[in-house]
């Protein structure tokens, strides 16, 4: 299937580039945001793939009352505005509510629906009429198969721009697993599909009040999904992640990227090759 996206300054699925969606867990002020956006997209325009910076303006689903959720909608979208405009790249960022699709649409490129909401019709829609491109994480409770679903109720509220995300499926407690054979099925939907990296090392719960994880794992995976023909990669991280506000058990220390974007780049157009001769 021709899984194939034009999000006018970058183009995502069949034949174009890889695609990096990268940036901390949580936006934390404006000149953090600019400093990790910076090498990001430097990394990446070394490496020949697109980049689209993300960061979250709130944290809606911690799981304590007491941890951090970040800066709100208002300081939030300033901050991703100031990043699109100095690097002239695309935004992302995650919303939880309907009344956020039109106010966060109004700076970001791409609408993420977190995994836990994306059966939500109302803010479905909301992000569908929005304007925006639509990017649903796959719930860890569903198959890939019932993304069919989702995809039809963005398709019914007229939006066309759509991309999935495998972020993990619940083994038991605690655990998440990638089934790459589903990820597969993921493909065949039709809408181009992004891997999220980091989230899939996740050990929801596990951390006594918080989500533990496997970092250590996330270069694996990330070449897995890449060499098995994702669209995009999603990873988060950071220049200090044990200290970090938001998921300093997953996040990826920001020296590490490099490394990541580049092995990925090159996996990626290896594959392609490889289909061009075919």
């Amino acid at each position: 299937m021709n899984r194939f996206l034009d999000m006018n300054t970058i183009k995502i699925g069949s034949g174009a580039p890889l695609l990096i969606i990268a940036g901390p867990c949580v936006l934390e002020n404006k000149e953090h945001a600019l400093e990790i956006a910076e090498q990001l997209h430097g990394w990446c325009s070394e490496a020949q793939v697109s980049f689209v910076f993300k960061g979250s303006f709130d944290k809606a689903n911690r799981t304590s009352v007491f941890s951090k959720r970040g800066p709100g909608i208002e300081a939030g979208l300033e901050i991703l505005a100031a990043v699109k405009d100095q690097f002239d790249c695309m935004v992302t960022t995650d919303i939880h509510e309907a009344s956020h699709a039109a106010v966060a649409s109004s700076v970001v490129d791409i609408l993420q629906i977190p995994a836990f909401l994306c059966r939500q019709t109302d803010l479905l829609v909301a992000a569908a009429e929005s304007g925006a491109i639509v990017n649903v994480k796959k719930g860890q409770f569903l198959s890939p198969d019932e993304m069919r679903d989702v995809v039809a109720k963005l398709h019914e509220a007229n939006c066309e721009d759509v991309i999935l995300t495998e972020r993990g499926t619940f083994f038991g407690y605690n655990r998440l697993v990638n089934d790459f054979i589903g990820l597969g099925d993921l493909m065949e939907i039709g809408p181009p599909v992004c891997f999220d990296v980091t989230h899939s090392t996740q050990l929801p719960g596990a951390g006594k009040g918080c989500t533990a994880g496997r970092p250590d794992r996330a270069f694996m995976l990330a070449k897995a999904a890449t060499a098995a023909g994702v669209d995009a990669l999603f990873l988060e991280c950071h220049e200090d992640p044990t200290n970090a506000p938001c998921d300093a058990s997953t996040m990826q220390p920001i020296e590490r990227m490099q490394e990541i974007i580049s092995t990925c780049a090159a996996i990626s157009n290896t594959l392609q090759c490889s289909k061009a001769e075919q």
